[in-house]
């Protein structure tokens, strides 16, 4: 068993991981009167019964939405509320979140505002979901005209990472997860950065003892981070490298093109190339940075949109300041800055 340690006080809680702890879930959830499980579709078929099956002898009931980010609306989130209701689920009721990142995010958007915050647990199931957005607090909907524009900073009381439920991803998942991976290593560790590099066929491969190396160190560093600066005021804003550009590839294409961790996968790209452009770094460390993008056979053509479309979707980043877009930019390895742009500085 490993376990990382968010420290916020009097939020803090442990990330338990490893193979098969789905068995044991009772042992790491603690007790409510009733239980609500939020999963959708897919997820419900691989692990809804064995989740089920860990609750027994306590009231439970289930919310199943569609899988992907088109169902993380306000109409999803009315919905869930209203059967929340319905169930009479109180104050010592919780939420179980079972699944990917747009589980995690409705589940616990839910939570921070039934009856003005319930508890909830993150059960990932996605590796995008288990290396970082299940971890931190950050819960949210999408909008039209942005990305997670509404949510809440609610920390989970406690992040159970089954490193089994990786076997049952499609590959397209598991490189959307390396998007989040890598960047941690751009913004924070190089020698992690090259360890992905030297181990990636094993990480696609899933194997068992680099999985479970790098999804802790992942854990790890997002919980250093997010331990200085829980509502993202300061440090925390270095998680978001190669988001300004994903984000805006997402909404542009109105979540049907890519996976989350595919846009910032080509986010970073291009906000690495953007870094060598300003001067920022040398060339070769942006080919270092390239080369493992490349290597994960995301397409990073991106010529069918226009840069004005694309800079129109970034001017309304909730992380803006003063009318100047935010990005997060690579400085030296392991290291990123914040810059300011406006949109006529923005190039690629």
């Amino acid at each position: 068993m490993e376990k990382v340690f968010i420290d916020l006080d009097k939020k803090s809680y442990f990330i338990h991981i490893e193979k098969s702890i789905l068995n044991s879930i009772s042992d790491y959830i603690g007790n409510a009167d009733k239980w609500m499980i939020i999963t959708d579709k897919n997820v419900d078929c691989l692990y809804g019964e064995k989740v089920l099956g860990g609750l027994k002898g306590k009231e439970i009931h289930k919310f199943i939405i569609e899988p992907g980010e088109r169902s993380k609306t306000f109409s999803t989130v009315e919905k869930i509320l209203n059967r929340m209701i319905e169930k009479g689920l109180t104050r010592k009721s919780k939420i179980i979140a079972l699944g990917g990142g747009v589980v995690g995010d409705i589940a616990g958007f839910c939570a921070s505002i039934y009856m003005r915050g319930i508890s909830f647990i993150q059960i990932p199931t996605t590796l995008l979901a288990q290396v970082d957005s299940s971890v931190g607090g950050k819960t949210g909907v999408n909008m039209i005209l942005g990305k997670n524009m509404v949510g809440s900073f609610y920390q989970p009381e406690a992040v159970i990472i089954d490193t089994d439920t990786l076997n049952t991803l499609p590959k397209k998942e598991l490189i959307s997860g390396m998007g989040e991976i890598v960047k941690y290593g751009v913004i924070w560790d190089y020698d992690f950065l090259n360890l992905i590099e030297e181990n990636l066929e094993n990480i696609l491969n899933l194997e068992e003892v680099i999985m479970k190396k790098i999804i802790k160190k992942c854990c790890e560093i997002k919980a250093e981070v997010v331990s200085k600066d829980e509502r993202e005021l300061g440090i925390r804003k270095i998680l978001n490298f190669g988001h300004t550009i994903g984000h805006a590839l997402e909404s542009t294409t109105a979540y049907k093109r890519y996976t989350h961790g595919e846009a910032v996968l080509i986010g970073m790209y291009y906000e690495a190339l953007m870094a060598k452009g300003y001067g920022y770094i040398e060339d070769e460390y942006f080919k270092e940075i390239e080369n493992i993008i490349k290597s994960l056979g995301v397409s990073l053509d991106i010529e069918e949109f226009s840069n004005d479309s694309l800079i129109e979707s970034m001017m309304k980043d909730k992380k803006n300041k003063d009318g100047k877009i935010s990005f997060i930019l690579p400085k030296k390895k392991g290291v990123v800055k914040e810059v300011l742009l406006n949109r006529g500085e923005i190039l690629w």
